[in-house]
Formats: C-alpha cells, structure tokens, sequence
C-alpha cells in the first residue's frame, strides 16, 4: 500500500508554556480540496505552518509523500507548494522575473525552469502578462500569480490561506476555478473563514478546535452534525393551522403559503412519523416533508461549543 500525500503524526507544538496545538493527526490519502477550518486561535495556523515547514514542532512529524519535514525539510519542501494570506509577490517584477527567482529558490533544475514557468502561466491565466511589472497588475491577476508560484515545482500538496480574501466576486469566481482545477491533479488544504467557500470547494474537512481535532470527514458528514430542527411541510388538502400545532413534538409553525409550512421541532424522527401518520389518518394528502439541514455556521459554532466544554 502506498504511503498517503499527507500524514499528520501526533503534532504538538507550545509557544512558551501554552500548547497551541496538542496530538494533531490527519492524513490525506487523496487529490482534491480538503478544508483546514478553526476559530481564530484555535491552532489552524500553527498547524499550516509546521506542515510548510515554516515552524519547527514540538513533538510530532508531517510526511509529505513519505518525506519527513522534521528529519529530512528540503525534501518535503519540494513536494509543498504554499500561498499566505498576503501571497509574497514583488512588486518591481515583472511576472517572469518573479517566477524565475522562484524556481531559484525551489531549487529547480535549470533545464526545467523554462517550461516549468511557462506551464504554470497557462495553468493560472497569466502568460500574456509575462513582461508586465507585478504592481501593474490587478488583484485577482496577483493573486494568479501567487497560485503560479504555488505550484510552479509541481508539488504534491498545495496550502493555502485565505486564497480569496480582498477579491472581488468575479475574481473570487475565477481563483476558486483556478483551485478546482489544481485540485484535479494534487492536494490542495484550504484554510478559509468564509463557510460558503468550504462548501463550494472542499471534498472533505477537517477542523481544529482548543489545539485539537474535533472533526474529520467529508463535507456531507460535516453538514450532518447537528440534527436537523426544521422541516417543509406541504400538503393538499391543509387542515386547521392548530392541527399542525397540536402534533406532539412541534414546538412552532410558520406560514410559508397556504399549503405551505415551516415547522419548527426538538426531534425530527419522531415527529416525520407523527405527521405522516396524521395525513394518512385524516387524509391531508401529503406532498412534502422534507428536513432543513442546519447551516455550516451552526455547525461551525456547535463543535466550537463542544471543544470549549470539554477543555473546561
């Protein structure tokens, strides 16, 4: 059996005498968008960075394709490509300037430079701003050239933070293509506030509450951890509006349309049941009855709880 693309082991790492991140463990067996998520202080950013190679950890490894970044960094590396928040262009380059002191610094073979550079301006859309200084360009051809950058080695794993932020929504648009695309070939972990994006892009998540893993799975798992709480109930032939009220179980009604309902309950299993039994019995005639799933904020917030309580 192959080795994954990324093995977290047992990561631990203290600032001072805080731990920030305690037996942090993962691994990626796959290409595609996984979704690095966490409240602010929650270790998220620790753990990038130990997996970039950009802090050393306490305890713990990261295996990048079997390349250990504790005992072996500058092969690891090479199998890692990293675009920051602030993706660290210079200005007073021109693109191709900037890609070539890249692959410099990634320690390319110089017969690969060329068509390296020039494979990674196609992928990202920038080859016909090639001579043009990089502070000529707009936000979302910058931030292009951060992704080139990225993954201008061809690295197995791509992180990167915040890879939207300040953009407008069409060249959000455009770069979140741009990941998909890279994400067809190689791993890609994404660290994003915005919800809406995980759910847009990501296959699986994994998310760091208090210094530790509180969830791992894929993105349906994750939409799935709080139960549902509401329903849409639609129904031919309606009965009085207390009728639904008395349903054992339904806390509150909302009127949606005259066949149209939102109820609000404590268990929805039980209370499915109850109604459809109800509309059999006193013939409805049942058109839908379908659950709302619970918004990702109210996910993210639920397992934010959950950590908080057991680190109390």
């Amino acid at each position: 059996m192959s080795d994954p693309i990324v093995s977290v082991q047992a990561l631990s790492h203290r600032y001072s005498r805080e731990w920030a991140i305690r037996d942090v463990a993962f691994d990626i067996e796959r290409a595609g968008i996984v979704g690095l998520l966490g409240s602010n202080g929650a270790g998220k950013s620790t753990t990038m960075n130990i997996m970039c190679g950009v802090l050393y950890p306490t305890q713990g490894d990261v295996l990048i394709k079997g390349k250990s970044i504790r005992r072996d960094p500058i092969a690891a590396k090479c199998e890692i490509g990293f675009l920051p928040q602030q993706a660290p262009l210079f200005p007073e380059f021109t693109v191709d300037e900037y890609l070539m002191h890249c692959a410099s610094l990634r320690r390319m073979a110089p017969r690969r430079i060329r068509s390296a550079i020039d494979a990674a301006k196609e992928r990202v859309g920038v080859a016909h701003h090639s001579k043009r200084l990089i502070g000529a360009l707009s936000g979302g051809y910058r931030q292009r050239v951060g992704l080139a950058q990225a993954i201008l080695h061809e690295p197995a794993l791509v992180v990167m933070d915040e890879p939207t932020n300040g953009l407008d929504p069409v060249q959000i648009l455009e770069v979140r293509k741009l990941i998909k695309e890279i994400a067809a070939e190689r791993t890609v972990l994404l660290s994003t506030h915005i919800l809406p994006e995980v759910e847009v892009l990501c296959d699986d998540i994994k998310m760091i509450e208090q210094g530790r893993i509180v969830f791992e799975g894929s993105m349906e798992e994750y939409a799935n951890v709080v139960e549902p709480q509401s329903a849409i109930l639609r129904l031919a032939r309606p009965p009085a509006f207390s009728a639904l009220e008395a349903v054992a179980g339904i806390q509150s009604v909302d009127v949606l349309a005259p066949d149209k309902w939102r109820l609000h309950f404590s268990c929805g299993v039980e209370v499915a049941e109850r109604l459809a039994a109800a509309s059999v019995e006193e013939d409805w005639g049942l058109r839908e009855l379908s659950f709302e799933r619970s918004t990702l904020e109210d996910v993210f917030a639920r397992l934010s709880e959950r950590a908080e309580a057991r680190a109390a």
